[in-house]
């Protein structure tokens, strides 16, 4: 099985910080059925579980005694590099390039509206290895009050295009089509074609959305399933809260908030038919 890979610039990763990761596992394992690895070493503080899909890495869980959330990453050549770049941009450092032991390296960074992500340089873990199925990670959207000023520093440090597709904006990295096509994803053209996908999807790595009154700007994340009503049904059974229900003419949606109380998007793709 070939691995998946990112180049500089693409989203790669999500992982959730939960006070009590067995609970945590417990709740999105019977959610989506995933299974998990421990990959903290025996004395280290803290745990982090690998959540795996079909034996597929899709996610991870981190303790954490500062609330709950979840995160998204940015694939980076060079974290330390890639950290002085950001900067320049505009970001602030809150936590300095570090070894994830064998994993990788990362650093957390806040752009500068102040919304929290993630850059990740690749070593053995390379970043999700199933996505874009049921129980899997779909995409992270950038929620901002600002939607064209709040993407402009994302443009400036990772090279993005943002196209207004009717129904959204939707964030590019030119190249990534040509990039999955020659690695994992040969027919990705043909199969988004036979669903009339808008012009430049084959780029698309995220969504920029205006945030809902009263809503702070994150990076929010999306999980697609097969049946988004079951999914309501099976949350509501593991202890979760529905925030909001809705359809749109390509998904139907529902905004699930953890018994942690981190907040995420269940995604069934309805694509238009005719």
């Amino acid at each position: 099985m070939n691995q998946r890979t990112y180049p500089q610039g693409v989203p790669c990763w999500v992982d959730t910080e939960q006070p009590d990761v067995n609970a945590a596992a417990d709740f999105y394992g019977g959610l989506f059925g995933w299974t998990f690895e421990d990959v903290m070493p025996p004395g280290e503080p803290g745990r982090y579980l690998i959540a795996k899909l079909g034996g597929r890495d899709v996610a991870g869980i981190a303790s954490s005694a500062e609330g709950t959330a979840w995160n998204t990453y940015i694939a980076v050549d060079d974290a330390d590099a890639a950290v002085r770049r950001l900067v320049t941009a505009g970001a602030k450092v809150l936590a300095p390039p570090a070894d994830a032991g064998e994993g990788g390296r990362g650093a957390l960074l806040a752009d500068p509206e102040g919304v929290n992500f993630r850059i990740w340089q690749p070593k053995r873990r390379l970043g999700a290895q199933a996505v874009n199925q049921p129980g899997a990670w779909n995409f992270s959207d950038l929620r901002t009050a600002d939607p064209s000023g709040g993407i402009a520093f994302y443009e400036d440090a990772f090279g993005w295009q943002v196209d207004d597709v009717g129904f959204g904006l939707m964030v590019r990295r030119p190249g990534y089509g040509d990039h999955l096509e020659a690695t994992i994803y040969p027919d990705i053209r043909i199969e988004h074609s036979e669903i009339a996908a808008p012009p430049g999807f084959d780029d698309a790595i995220a969504w920029v959305v205006a945030t809902a009154a009263g809503e702070p700007p994150h990076w929010h994340v999306t999980f697609a399933v097969a049946d988004r009503d079951q999914t309501v049904a099976d949350a509501i059974r593991l202890g979760a809260e529905i925030l909001r229900q809705y359809d749109t003419g390509w998904t139907r949606e529902a905004l699930i908030r953890d018994p942690q109380g981190a907040t995420f998007s269940a995604s069934q793709f309805t694509p238009p038919t005719g």
